[in-house]
C-alpha cells in the first residue's frame, strides 16, 4: 500500500527515528504505525536514534592486518563511556567494523556505512549495537594502506586502544618481513609514532607554509626580545627550525629507546644494515583515541540523587 507523508511524519515524532527508516517500517507493516513502531523497536532503530544526539568520546582504537601482512587498517570507534568501552559486545562490534573495511574498498565513514553484511548495512549495525549496549556508538575514522611490492604494513596499539599506529614499511627483500627482528623494528617504529606524534615522515615532507609560519613566529620573538636581526636570520632561525623538525618529523626525532640519542633516520639506518636489506618508512597514520572531541563531563553523585529523586 501507499505510504503517506503525514504516517512518516508521525511515526517519526513518535520515534524520533529517520525519514527513511519510518518509511521503511511503514511499508514492512502496511501502515499500521503500532506495529511499525514495534517493528523499529526490534531493529533497535528507536533506541538509536534517541541516543544519537548524546556525546561519544570515550571507545577505542583497534586495528587489523592481513594474513600475509600486505594491508592492514586502523578504525576509531566512539562510544559514551570507558565502561561501555570494555564490555566484549562493544569490541565485538569494533571487531566487525574493522574487518568491513578490510574486506571493501571505501574511502569514508559514509560509504563504510552503506555496505552490507550478510543483508544488514552497517549504520543498521551500529544502530542494532547501540540498542543492545545503551549507549550511542560512532564510527569516527578509520585508515587503510596496502603495499605496492615488497614490504609490509603494521600497526601499534597502545594503551588498550587508547592510541593506534599504522605504518607502512617497504624493503627490497620480502623475505625479512617474517622474521622476529623485522617485526621487532616494526613495533618500535609505532611505538616511536604513538609516543612523539610526529606529523611528517621527513624534513622534505613539511609543506612550506608549515615551515615560512615556523619561521616568521622565531623572527617575531627573537625579535621582540631585542635580538639583532642578522643573528636572528644567521644563528637563530637555522637553530630553531632544526629543532622544529627533530620534533615534527620522524626522521629527526630521537629514539624514545635510544641511550646515545640516536634517532630514527639512523636507528632505520643501523636495522636495514643488520637485516641485509634497504628498508624505509613511507608513510603512516595516528589516531589518539577522542582527541579533538568535546567529553562530557558528569558529576555521577549529582546523577544518582537525581535518579533517586533527592
Amino acid at each position: 500500500m501507499a505510504i503517506s507523508a503525514s504516517q512518516v511524519k508521525d511515526l517519526r515524532e513518535m520515534t524520533g527515528c529517520g525519514i527513511m527508516d519510518c518509511k521503511k517500517a511503514l511499508t514492512e507493516c502496511d501502515g499500521d504505525i503500532e506495529k511499525a513502531k514495534d517493528w523499529l523497536r526490534e531493529k533497535g532503530m528507536a533506541k538509536a536514534e534517541k541516543k544519537a544526539s548524546r556525546a561519544a568520546a570515550e571507545g577505542v582504537v583497534a586495528s587489523n592486518i592481513a594474513a600475509d601482512g600486505k594491508s592492514g587498517c586502523i578504525v576509531e570507534v566512539n562510544i559514551e563511556t570507558d565502561f561501555a568501552a570494555a564490555t566484549d559486545k562493544f569490541k565485538d562490534f569494533v571487531a566487525v567494523i574493522a574487518n568491513q573495511i578490510m574486506a571493501t574498498d571505501v574511502a569514508d565513514v559514509e560509504a563504510l556505512a552503506a555496505t552490507t553484511i550478510d543483508g544488514k548495512d552497517v549504520d543498521t549495525l551500529r544502530k542494532e549495537a547501540v540498542a543492545d549496549i545503551g549507549e550511542n556508538i560512532s564510527i569516527r575514522r578509520f585508515a587503510k594502506y596496502a603495499v605496492n611490492g615488497t614490504g609490509a604494513v603494521t600497526s601499534y596499539i597502545h594503551g588498550g586502544g587508547r592510541v593506534g599506529v599504522l605504518v607502512e614499511i617497504v624493503t627490497d627483500n620480502d623475505a625479512v618481513v617474517s622474521t622476529d627482528a623485522f617485526k621487532a623494528f616494526a613495533k618500535d617504529i609505532g611505538m616511536q609514532i604513538a609516543a612523539s606524534n610526529p606529523s611528517w615522515v621527513t624534513k622534505d615532507e613539511v609543506p612550506a607554509e608549515a615551515l615560512d609560519r615556523e619561521v616568521e613566529i622565531i623572527k617575531n620573538k627573537a625579535l621582540a626580545e631585542g635580538k639583532p636581526e642578522k643573528i636572528i636570520m644567521d644563528r637563530i632561525v637555522p637553530g630553531q627550525i632544526n629543532n622544529f623538525y627533530k620534533i615534527n618529523c620522524l626522521m629527526q626525532q630521537e629514539f624514545v629507546k635510544a641511550e646515545n640519542g640516536e634517532n630514527i633516520e639512523t636507528y632505520i639506518a643501523n636495522t636495514a644494515k643488520a637485516l641485509g636489506c634497504e628498508i624505509s618508512v613511507v608513510r603512516f597514520t595516528r589516531f589518539g583515541m577522542g582527541e579533538g572531541l568535546e567529553k562530557k563531563e558528569d558529576d555521577f553523585a549529582a546523577e544518582v540523587m537525581k535518579q533517586a529523586g533527592l
